[in-house]
Order: structure tokens, then sequence, then C-alpha cells
């Protein structure tokens, strides 16, 4: 009975709360979709799926590592049969395809491919987790996340980190700062950081603008992080019962599966390759428009995935303890999330004519040009709890989405977007790709990570009075 309650919970609070509106546009026949004839109850669904991540693992956490998927496909449904019956079942059909193949499938593609690829890159040997070797993997991992990627850094790091401190007590920490450094913050510096930035590029952003613009706000965060952490990981290692130390007489450090760096360069390409091939071919699957280039790079991610299951020894990934359970988890939560928020990023997208016209206002300095302030905040608030890469493109076009105007008159506008788009990512489990699947690679080695809305407090804590001084300084 608990389960099937499950399975009924999303679409009968959906229907307590919005069902009078849906009913009443169902009323009216099929309507013509649209973002600015968009009503917000539209968004109760995904509001929804994200209140049972944060709320039912808390009461029931058996419960939802069994159902989670039922969950979210109850939440997927209570939004697509309402907007079936409003918007008919065609239309249904092409924002379904919309979300699934030019959204879900890339991000599942570049996850699949660096979970994989960096399962299979072992490190041996004893490496102890001291503050001063945990801070120095967090260093490193901010480095790494704007030439690889967040996702890729942090894939290809989070095992050692885990690995380093599997002895110690405490060690929730260490994940926490992980996924604000290397999920997140240390990926501002350059499109292939992080998804934002790579839509800039693609509009036609230089592609070091971000590096030189981002260069110093990015280096106060990223030392000040470390320093945070330095200190808070040397307080909870002194009181630690058996504090780990670099062994004398164990096995030297070595890498195995090296190869597998080659298939990394290879994911870093197949995506650079996607932004600069101009094709004009698209194939159209149900009223889906999908680009060649990016169709070719989807599949060249899981050919690369491919490879690396297949030249990998088992011995290495066995060490690592790798399995599928983290991406399942990520990758049935992650299709919910991508079929439920479409309504609410077509409000967004409708701007001054969408049902947040108001907030959208709140932009301007009523004189017709853009309050950075409010920019900074306001698209770093909408990153943390939606999809960062709607988010930057939405204000991207009302600031005028002319990329030489951007970099020119707009420039300090610009770089307000880039950093409240990057940056507020590291605020939530779902603000970034990389965060929810740390945490579940976590979880799966067996450490007791933050709730959703403990998280939320323990990265705010961290991270708003940092942004508060970025904000001062360089918005």
């Amino acid at each position: 009975m608990i389960i099937r309650a499950a399975r009924f919970v999303a679409a009968g609070s959906l229907l307590a709360s919005a069902g009078p509106v849906f009913a009443a546009e169902a009323a009216r026949g099929v309507a013509e979709f649209s973002g600015a004839t968009l009503s917000l109850p539209w968004g109760l669904p995904f509001a929804g799926l994200l209140l049972s991540i944060a709320i039912v693992p808390l009461f029931s956490p058996g419960l939802w590592h069994r159902n989670y998927g039922k969950f979210a496909a109850a939440w997927a449904f209570a939004l697509l049969v309402p907007f079936a019956v409003v918007y008919g079942p065609g239309e249904a059909m092409h924002s379904i395809a919309h979300a699934i193949l030019l959204e879900y499938v890339p991000f599942l593609a570049i996850l699949f491919a660096l979970f994989t690829i960096a399962g299979g890159i072992c490190l041996r040997g004893a490496l102890a987790g001291t503050p001063a070797v945990n801070t120095g993997l967090l260093a490193l991992g901010a480095c790494l996340a704007s030439v690889m990627g967040t996702t890729g850094a942090s894939m290809l790091l989070i095992r050692p980190l885990l690995t380093a401190n599997e002895t110690r007590r405490h060690k929730a920490h260490s994940v926490v700062f992980f996924i604000l450094l290397a999920g997140n913050v240390g990926g501002a510096l350059s499109p292939l950081g992080d998804p934002p930035l790579f839509i800039g590029f693609l509009k036609g952003i230089d592609f070091f603008w971000t590096t030189r613009a981002l260069a110093m706000p990015t280096l106060f965060l990223v030392v000040s992080l470390l320093v945070i952490f330095f200190l808070l990981d040397g307080m909870l290692y002194r009181k630690e019962p058996q504090r780990a130390a670099p062994p004398t007489d164990g096995p030297r450090l070595a890498l195995e599966g090296t190869p597998n760096f080659i298939l990394l360069a290879g994911v870093i390409g197949a995506v650079l390759m996607s932004g600069l091939w101009k094709s004009g071919i698209a194939i159209d699957v149900a009223g889906a428009h999908i680009e060649l280039p990016n169709a070719a790079r989807d599949a060249a991610l899981i050919l690369l995935g491919l490879a690396s299951l297949a030249i990998t020894p088992a011995a290495v990934r066995e060490h690592n303890q790798f399995h599928w359970e983290p991406i399942v988890e990520v990758a049935k939560l992650f299709a919910a999330i991508f079929l439920t928020i479409f309504p609410v990023l077509a409000i967004l997208g409708a701007g001054r004519e969408g049902a947040l016209a108001a907030m959208i206002d709140l932009v301007g300095d009523g004189a017709g040009h853009p309050n950075n302030v409010i920019v900074f905040w306001m698209s770093g608030a909408l990153s943390a709890f939606l999809d960062n890469a709607p988010t930057y493109l939405v204000f991207f076009n009302l600031a005028g989405g002319d990329a030489p105007t951007m970099m020119g008159m707009y420039s300090q506008t610009l770089a307000a977007l880039s950093m409240g788009a990057v940056y507020f990512g590291a605020l939530t489990y779902i603000g970034n790709a990389p965060n929810f699947m740390i945490k579940a690679i976590a979880e799966d080695r067996g450490i007791a990570m933050p709730s959703f809305f403990a998280y939320l407090a323990y990265a705010a804590i961290v991270m708003l009075p940092l942004l508060a001084v970025v904000s001062a300084i360089w918005v």
C-alpha cells in the first residue's frame, strides 16, 4: 500500500492544488502551447519532484531508495497527462521529444562517458586523508574543472578523495567542498568548464573572454573555499581517534588505466567539435530538430564510454568499486526533472510576456539598462534550482543577445550573468550536473551525505558571504 501510495502521491497533490486551473484550461478545448500563455501552476509538478527529492529521504530513506524511480515517473505523468489534455497529444509528444532528445540525451551521454572513463582510472597506493592531501585534491579538482569540465574533473577525482578518507570518521564535509570547488566554482574560466559558458561560446563570446573576465573573482572564491576547508578539515582531523598518516613502507602511488586519459581528451574534443562544426543539417524527430554535430557528439561520447569498458582491466574498476547504481539513480531522477521543468523554462523564456514578467522586470534599472547586481543574484538563484544553461540563455537574450555588444558595452552584465550561472550552481544538489552524481557516488561508498535542505543550508552558510563579496567588488 505504501508503494502504491507513492506512485499516486504526485498526481493527487497536483490535482488538489492545480486541478481547477487545468480543468478551466481544458474546458476551452485544445489550446496553443506558448510560454506567454502558461500559468504558474504548470510548474507544480517540477516543484513537487524537488520536494520529493528533498523530503521523502528524510522520513523514509528505505522507501525512497527502493522507489525513487516511481516517484520520478509519478511527477512526470502528473504533468504530461494534463498537458496532453489541454494542449493535445501532438504538442505533448513534441515537448517530450524536445526535452528528451535535445536536453536529456546529451546530458546523459556526457555523464555516461565521463562516469565510465573516470571509473577506469585508478590511483593505487596509500593516500592518507590529511588536511594537506585533501586540500590538494580539491585544489586540483578546481584547476581541472575549467579544462575538462566540472563533470569530468568531478568524476576523475571523487574516488581518490573518497579512498584517501576511507578510514576517517568525518568525511562528508570533504565531499561538500568538493562539490563547491570541482563541481562548480572551478569551471568558471572556460566554455569547457560549465554548460552556460559553452552556450555563450556558441552565441559568439570569445573562448578566452571568461578567462579574462572571471579570473579574479574565481581565484578569490577558490582560495577562500580552500582556506575555509583546510581550517575546518584540520579541526575535524584533530578529533579523529586514529589520525591518518602517510605510510612509510606502503606501495608507492601509481596510476592505472591511463589509456582512459586519451578517451577523456576525446570527450573534450567531441564537445568542442559540436560547437565549432556548422553543418546546417538536422534530423527531425517528433518535431525536435537534432542538429548533425550534436548527434555526432552524443554518438561519439557513447562510443568513448564503451571503448573505456572494453580496454580497462576489470581489476581497475573493482578497485574503484565501480558499478552502475549511482548513474542509474541520476538517470531516472533527471529524466523526470527534464520532463517537468520545460513549462517553467517556457514561462521564463517568454520574458516580459510570461507569468514571471514581474520578476523579469526587476532585472532592469528603469532606464532600459540591466541592473548588474540583480542579474547576478537572480540568474544565480534560478540557476541553483533550474537548469543553469537555459537560465543563462534567457538573461543573455534579455540583455540584447548580441555577442560583440555583450563583450563591449554590457561586459559587466555578461560577467555578472556568467558568475551567477556558474557559482550559484553549488547551492543545491541539482544546481549543476555533477552535484547529484558526486552525492550518489559518496553515498554508494557509505558516506552519510547531508539531506537536500541540509546541504542547501551548509552551502549557503559557506557560499553566500563569499558571493556577497564578489557582488560588492566585481559586479
